[in-house]
């Protein structure tokens, strides 16, 4: 069976190719993908060849955001069958390190996440037709499910766990600085644990627009109204908790100013070496809490899509069919238009993508 792979070569050399795909052995199934996000990740990946210390070394298929239906099944695979829509969680940790023993498996020393260049070889990932997977990477969803939805159960399971690194969000005062679709998602995760304030900030009305629709209570666009965020530095600041997901050092310092003494930042965004004003934190006693992926948080994610209890479709802002893409990933990284785009696959598996 033939199969179009979404490939990066290095710096700006995205390439669709077609290649087999095997049949699926004992315990994986072939699954056909629906829909697939662009991360951040895999945009750096194509702009700048890597990201920060992580190079792309050899070819490698991006994506590590996607679902899709199952196609055919190996042996002793029991909880799925041919037909069946599915989540894909990315993540495969060893199970068995220093770290996985201890609960920690967003920090396995042997971690094989789809996508990612971090190791050689690079883990291949998920934009492409088809592909064969361990059957306990799916999630078997409802037959309605909208598979354009659970494509962003990575993203939103991201964000839960940076909730959990938060801590109780009941009746707090919440910033998000930085509304990509992490700062959104983050949106989202606040609203439903019950914040009482969600305060958006950015760079673009079109990004600030999508926050409101996931839950925010105010957005300032800190180009056009700047001195909008000056008031919450008053008395010492006026949050309790800040997701800073930007990793840009403007926001942090925004942010920082922000939050009330013994507040929060979870550190969310990522970049390379960022300077931080140490002496407001030391001064203020902020926590700094760093967040990594995520575990259990990407079932969790897939219950609140399909259950409606978080609906992620406003994040979607634009769609593309793989042949499409390099506009798509030009899109993808147009913050002035767009907050997720997705890539649409096989038109077989792609109709149930809402």
């Amino acid at each position: 069976m033939k199969t179009r792979v979404c490939r990066l070569y290095g710096q700006d050399d995205l390439r669709i190719e077609t290649e087999e795909v095997a049949a699926p052995d004992a315990g994986e199934v072939l699954v056909g993908i629906a829909a697939g996000g662009i991360c951040g990740s895999d945009m750096h990946y194509l702009s700048d060849g890597g990201i920060g210390t992580i190079r792309v070394r050899e070819p490698f298929i991006l994506g590590h955001e996607a679902s899709g239906r199952v196609v055919a099944t190996g042996a002793g695979v029991t909880h799925l069958a041919a037909g069946d829509p599915v989540a894909i969680n990315p993540s495969r940790p060893c199970g068995h390190c220093t770290y996985c023993a201890k609960g920690l498996r967003m920090h396995c020393l042997h971690m094989r996440f789809s996508g990612s260049a971090m190791f050689m070889p690079h883990q291949q990932g998920l934009f492409r037709d088809r592909i064969v997977i361990d059957a306990n990477q799916c999630i078997k969803l409802p037959q309605t499910a909208d598979l354009g939805a659970v494509a962003c159960a990575e993203p939103l399971a991201v964000c839960l766990h940076a909730g959990t690194m938060a801590g109780d969000m009941a009746d707090k005062r919440v910033l998000v600085t930085g509304a990509g679709p992490i700062g959104i998602l983050c949106v989202a995760v606040a609203k439903q644990a019950g914040a009482s304030e969600i305060v958006v900030t950015d760079l673009h009305d079109a990004t600030l627009t999508v926050a409101t629709e996931m839950g925010a209570t105010q957005v300032i666009n800190v180009v056009s109204a700047p001195a909008e965020i000056e008031r919450f530095y008053e008395d010492k600041g006026h949050f309790d908790i800040a997701f800073e997901c930007s990793a840009a050092a403007p926001a942090i310092k925004t942010a920082i100013a922000a939050l009330r003494p013994r507040g929060t930042l979870v550190q969310v965004g990522v970049a390379g070496d960022t300077p931080m004003p140490l002496n407001a934190m030391v001064a203020k006693e902020i926590r700094f809490q760093g967040t990594h992926r995520f575990d259990e948080e990407f079932a969790q994610a897939v219950d609140a899509i399909v259950t409606g209890r978080i609906d992620v479709r406003p994040i979607v802002t634009t769609r593309y069919p793989l042949e499409q893409a390099e506009d798509a990933f030009r899109m993808a990284a147009d913050r002035s238009r767009a907050v997720k785009v997705h890539l649409v696959f096989d038109e077989n598996t792609a109709a149930s993508v809402g």
